[in-house]
């Protein structure tokens, strides 16, 4: 990311996040940061596929009760923990983060919340991916609270544009934020049991989605077949699955969206001017940045709900109340 976007976001971020601070840490545990990071860098060149998981795992910790660290709650196992619901099925990356808990708590006992950890550690995942690197205000701490019905009204992959859109709203994100936050499936994979109805049962007047370019169509077929393995994986972003790139918006636009709420940006008027505002005739010269956006609304997804001050915890372990 280039010194002009950098100098941007950073401004962004003083002005939007008054509770949190850059450099939170500067003090308290000088390197937390950069253990984080090394913790991310490791676990990456370990599993490539880390990265995704990391930026998921932020997503739904975020958009439930806030960037407190509840999804990372696993005792005690009663089954009513917020990790339990059926809407954060295959959630990956605990350890990564417990990894980095247990070196700065070595380093630091008690500074650094385990919610930062996970901020942090979505942001370097983005970087391990040739995203953008962004500062990433800190000073979170930890909930106190994990409850499985508070993931009910988690967005969905068959909700529709309106219904997303009222999600995202309800939690402070705008129409654009919810294209850039949607644009994160730029790494990573689904699974097929996510394109089912979308392929062989989409509507009554229609088997399979007509928003799907009918070039793309056999192609998808043919990876997730009918009454084949619901659990077999396929990229997100057709032809860039790997890499952090604008291509995931390039394929929304062409009908080359592999999963239904991806597609369905195209089909709204606000959410479409907002994909569409990258790929002007300029646009590489004076257009809005795609990356400097995603960046910010990192940061403004990342500020929701956080506890502060007296609020909240820092814990021990990350998957368990102090």
């Amino acid at each position: 990311m280039s010194w002009a976007v950098a100098f941007v976001v950073c401004l962004f971020i003083l002005t939007s996040t008054a509770q949190l601070q850059v450099g939170f840490y500067q003090n308290s545990c000088p390197n937390a940061e950069s253990v984080v990071a090394s913790v991310v860098r490791q676990a990456t060149l370990s599993d490539p596929t880390i990265p995704a998981a990391l930026l998921r795992l932020h997503f739904h910790d975020c958009i439930v009760q806030g960037c407190e660290g509840s999804i990372l709650i696993q005792s005690p196992a009663t089954g009513n923990l917020e990790k339990d619901s059926s809407n954060h099925a295959g959630l990956r990356g605990f350890d990564v983060i417990d990894n980095a808990k247990a070196q700065l708590e070595s380093q630091c006992p008690g500074i650094v919340s385990c919610a930062d950890i996970v901020a942090l550690a979505a942001r370097d995942a983005i970087t391990q991916t040739q995203g953008p690197q962004y500062d990433v205000p800190t000073g979170r701490r930890d909930g106190r609270v994990s409850n499985i019905a508070d993931a009910n009204n988690m967005p969905q992959v068959r909700d529709s544009i309106n219904v997303l859109k009222s999600k995202f709203a309800a939690k402070g994100l705008s129409d654009k934020d919810l294209v850039l936050l949607s644009a994160a499936h730029t790494i990573g994979t689904t699974a097929c049991f996510f394109l089912e109805n979308r392929l062989y049962s989409f509507s009554t007047n229609s088997q399979s989605d007509p928003s799907i370019n009918p070039s793309f169509l056999p192609e998808l077929q043919a990876q997730c077949p009918q009454n084949g393995n619901v659990n077999v994986r396929i990229p997100l972003d057709r032809g860039s699955g790997n890499i952090f790139d604008i291509q995931i918006l390039r394929n929304i636009r062409s009908g080359f969206a592999v999963i239904e709420s991806d597609a369905a940006l195209y089909q709204d008027d606000s959410t479409r001017a907002v994909v569409d505002s990258y790929f002007g005739l300029f646009g590489n010269l004076f257009g809005p940045s795609f990356e400097q956006d995603f960046a910010e609304s990192m940061v403004r997804m990342g500020s929701i709900g956080v506890r502060t001050g007296s609020d909240g915890e820092i814990r021990r372990v990350c998957s368990a109340f102090n």
